[in-house]
């Protein structure tokens, strides 16, 4: 089989995998490739035929998920986001962090205010043009790059007096701050998932590095922590979550997702949030992943003592400039 790995900076992968080619194998040549060590934060994503969204179990065969294709296609991304992606040990990390969170913003997944997404695009073009020079930014420059989905002639105008005010700030400095903004916000790292409640009015699902929110036209109705959600689990459409109250009590919250198979990547997705960023708090014996065999074990801890176990000199790295659009006049 043909597999095609989609990386965030738009590059792709091609490699050949066999039949019996677990997902492990072909996320490791991922990392190789990008030359990551803090690796437990990534995965990949591929869509079934029904256009369901799954992240790939590395577990399990390639060609049992991606079922019936000639050339799988995977989308390399972030799956459990840093709550501090500052804290990351090293900046080739930080840099995917960067990609991932830029493309959230493009696609609409992290909203922005325009004040901000100013001050971030700014971050955005030092990194990759460096120091404003009038000679080589002539006007409209800044209408070459993709910040948002609606971006404005206002939009660019600000970012370029923005631009101005960075002189001198290297790539990785710039990133760093960019991730320094995005990680206060309160949709940052949160994965979205549309059910309905048990009063059928629609709401989205939020996992986040704390836990469990409830969004009801983009606002908070309810929040769970990982520590206090005792049990996770699923029937058809249905999801469930038992949840400790402060008095210890239990209540179980249900809500219907839009299909089965979107309620099992629900399942999974949430499972797996819960065993990553409940060892984040416990240590240093993980607890028993709750409900499932599908744990990705290595959790925060873990993966941040492994990455500085192995410290190495910084890896040199290219960064690709973002795709270009036409200026306009």
């Amino acid at each position: 089989h043909h597999c095609k790995v989609v990386l965030l900076d738009e590059q792709e992968l091609i490699q050949e995998i066999q039949d019996s080619s677990p997902g492990q194998e072909v996320l490791d040549t991922v990392f190789r490739h990008l030359n990551l060590l803090e690796t437990a934060y990534f995965g990949l994503r591929y869509l079934d035929a029904a256009n369901q969204t799954h992240w790939l179990d590395t577990t399990k065969k390639v060609s049992k998920q991606l079922k019936g294709k000639e050339t799988f296609t995977l989308y390399f991304g972030v799956k459990f986001y840093a709550a501090d992606p500052c804290k990351l040990l090293e900046e080739i990390t930080r840099y995917q962090f960067f990609l991932q969170v830029k493309q959230d913003i493009l696609q609409g997944r992290l909203p922005v205010s325009f004040e901000l997404a100013a001050e971030l695009g700014a971050f955005v073009v030092q990194s990759e043009l460096g120091d404003y020079d009038p000679r080589r930014h002539s006007p409209g420059y800044v209408s070459e790059f993709r910040f948002l989905s609606n971006q404005t002639v206002e939009l660019e105008g600000k970012i370029a007096e923005h631009h101005k005010d960075l002189q001198g700030q290297l790539p990785s400095v710039a990133e760093l701050n960019y991730l320094d903004k995005v990680k206060w916000l309160e949709m940052y790292g949160v994965d979205l998932h549309p059910v309905l409640g048990e009063d059928n009015v629609e709401y989205f699902l939020g996992l986040t590095p704390t836990g469990v929110i409830v969004l009801r036209n983009k606002n908070k109705v309810a929040n769970y922590y990982w520590p206090r959600i005792s049990k996770i689990y699923h029937k058809g459409r249905y999801f469930m979550l038992r949840v400790c109250d402060k008095n210890n009590d239990e209540n179980t919250y249900g809500f219907e997702t839009p299909s089965k198979p979107a309620c099992k990547h629900l399942y999974k997705c949430c499972v797996e949030h819960h065993a990553f960023f409940r060892l984040v708090q416990v240590s240093p014996n993980p607890p028993d992943v709750i409900g499932t065999r599908f744990s990705s074990g290595r959790a925060e801890k873990i993966s941040q003592r492994e990455a500085q176990m192995r410290l190495r000199s910084p890896p040199q790295f290219t960064r690709t400039p973002s795709r270009r659009y036409q200026r306009r006049i």
